[in-house]
């Protein structure tokens, strides 16, 4: 009841100020100005964004045991190289927005899991999959562009093998408090070649293969691209901290 009395004497209260407003002037907002960049035209990054790879070199990455990175660098992309692990940015991110296009091998090997195999993790803990899902059935929570075992995608927008995948996340950071209990989950924005494929999805913990997710407290992680074995290609990555 106190609730109810409470929203009703909100709403009067609001729709009295409402009517005494006469001038537009009023409800502008001057201050502060946004700042202004260059935006994305052609497939250039913004002028505001950190360039993690354009071809020439992979000196934002590192491996695990932080290592140079071992995966093909030929001036255009990188290559995943079978067994060299995992790479990892040297800088940590939160709240984001990450561009990164990907491709497939045109050499058909294996099916399901076994085609294209990779994965674009944020904060280390939190996948969505790379895979070769043209015409290559497999769990739907595990194709390209699910966030791994939890949200298929709304649609399948892959690309032929040798044709190139663009990813554009937009990724909203979990919260915990100082007890290291999570008071606000992971949320993610997907855009697989032009088509929402996570429209605001909740990440509901990490992105085990086996299990249910889990909420260990952290804080920025870095962006870590899968060693999965297969050839997978990477190019044009930047991102933008939110």
């Amino acid at each position: 009841m106190k609730k109810i009395i409470f929203t009703l004497a909100l709403t009067i209260l609001l729709n009295i100020i409402h009517a005494q407003i006469k001038d537009p002037k009023a409800t502008e907002v001057w201050e502060p100005e946004p700042r202004a960049i260059m935006g994305s035209y052609n497939g250039s990054a913004p002028s505001d964004a950190i360039i993690l790879f354009n071809g020439s070199n992979a000196d934002a990455w590192w491996h695990g045991d932080s290592s140079n990175v071992n995966w093909k660098v030929d001036g255009e992309s990188m290559t995943v190289q079978r067994g060299t692990g995992a790479i990892y940015t040297k800088e940590n991110f939160g709240d984001c927005q990450l561009h990164i296009e990907w491709t497939a091998p045109t050499e058909i090997k294996g099916e399901g899991q076994g085609r294209g195999n990779s994965g674009v993790f944020l904060q280390n803990m939190y996948e969505v999959q790379v895979l070769d899902s043209y015409n290559n059935r497999t769990y739907s929570n595990g194709q390209a562009a699910s966030i791994y075992k939890q949200s298929m995608p709304l649609v399948n927008a892959m690309s032929p093998p040798g044709e190139w995948n663009t990813y554009d996340i937009i990724f909203k950071a979990p919260t915990f408090n100082s007890d290291g209990i999570k008071t606000s989950s992971a949320f993610i924005t997907v855009i697989h070649n032009g088509v929402i494929v996570q429209n605001h999805t909740e990440i509901r913990g990490t992105t085990p293969y086996i299990g249910l997710p889990k909420n260990p407290a952290h804080g920025d992680g870095p962006i870590q691209l899968q060693d999965h074995g297969n050839p997978v290609k990477y190019r044009n990555i930047w991102i933008r901290k939110l």
